[in-house]
């Protein structure tokens, strides 16, 4: 019998995965931090602001109750999973929260605005004796909660961890695969989105399919490099994390930060370009610190200096383009 989860947060990409589980028959409490939102969804059976037409299934069951949540995967008799799925700057409240024992994957992407730290880091400070980890790759919540297959990577120094993800979520369109290394999957899942920036700029301005099929391969050397030099393992980044996840966002219609770069292409203001989006694009706020984190490593990252570059109005699309077009030659290795 697969234990029963936990989904901590409500967003889209959260709830997708609480009905993909469902869906399955395992049964999901799907906390919203709103109790407005919380009762409104537990009632409609839907998540009317995200999802609309993804229809809840019968074991997903909503709530505001926090402590209630936790119980329901915690105190079961086969220990079950907790998901977080809150944004990364909630991500240190949750884990302090949670019991000291408890088995958990964070679904967010990015880095901890401030302090610059990825999940891993944020978990050993705040819950070293945690089972903890991360759940992410190649997927748009949309299509999760309908159905359409997908794979992901779940991944963790904790092999049991690992296992425990891949019996409460591997189903007939959800193929969930582990890695023991939570360091270049967290990694791949931020640059990536940086990376979807530069892409949609390319694609804005029109500049043909070989300059996206040049960022996207130059893009994957620059986040390698980053991670190998914070631990990860290299062949991560050719993995669902890496190269999966990057080719999605940087070429997928419903990336949000891909359409970040194609509105920048043209002119429009950022803070304008936000508002309309409606929804977070995590590159935005990711960019400045992936840059930081690499200068401080001695790490060459020229396309995220140029996004930075011009996220921050001190060059234009076209500009930066240039810039990196202009680099002196050099070996690809």
């Amino acid at each position: 019998m697969t234990p029963p989860i936990t989904v901590l947060g409500a967003g889209a990409w959260g709830t997708a995965l609480a009905i993909s589980a469902a869906r399955q028959g395992v049964p999901v409490h799907l906390w919203a931090r709103d109790p407005a939102q919380a009762a409104e969804m537990q009632t409609a059976r839907r998540n009317a602001r995200y999802l609309p037409d993804a229809p809840f299934p019968e074991a997903l069951q909503v709530s505001a109750d926090f402590d209630q949540a936790v119980a329901h995967a915690h105190a079961h008799a086969q220990q079950g999973l907790i998901i977080i799925g809150t944004p990364m700057a909630a991500l240190a409240e949750v884990l302090q929260r949670l019991p000291v024992d408890a088995a958990a994957l964070w679904l967010c992407k990015g880095f901890e605005k401030g302090t610059g730290r990825l999940g891993h880091e944020i978990a050993r400070a705040v819950s070293p004796q945690a089972r903890t980890g991360v759940l992410s790759g190649p997927s748009f919540a949309h299509e999760v909660a309908i159905g359409r297959p997908t794979a992901l990577v779940a991944a963790s120094p904790d092999a049991s961890l690992g296992e425990l993800a891949v019996r409460t979520f591997h189903s007939d369109s959800l193929r969930v695969y582990t890695s023991p290394d939570p360091v270049g999957v967290e990694v791949g899942g931020a640059v990536k989105n940086v990376l979807a920036i530069a892409t949609g700029i390319a694609d804005g301005l029109e500049l043909g399919l070989n300059a996206r099929a040049a960022l996207i391969t130059r893009g994957l050397a620059e986040m390698t490099r980053l991670g190998v030099a914070l631990g990860a393992r290299p062949d991560t980044f050719m993995g669902l994390s890496g190269l999966g996840d990057l080719v999605l966002t940087a070429t997928g219609s419903l990336s949000r930060n891909r359409n970040v770069g194609l509105q920048l292409a043209t002119g429009k203001p950022l803070p304008q370009i936000l508002h309309e989006l409606g929804h977070v694009a995590e590159g935005v706020y990711t960019a400045p610190t992936v840059w930081q984190r690499a200068q401080a490593l001695g790490v060459s990252m020229p396309i995220t200096e140029a996004v930075v570059a011009v996220l921050e109005g001190r060059m234009g699309p076209a500009e930066a383009v240039g810039a990196l077009m202009r680099r002196e030659a050099k070996a690809e290795g």
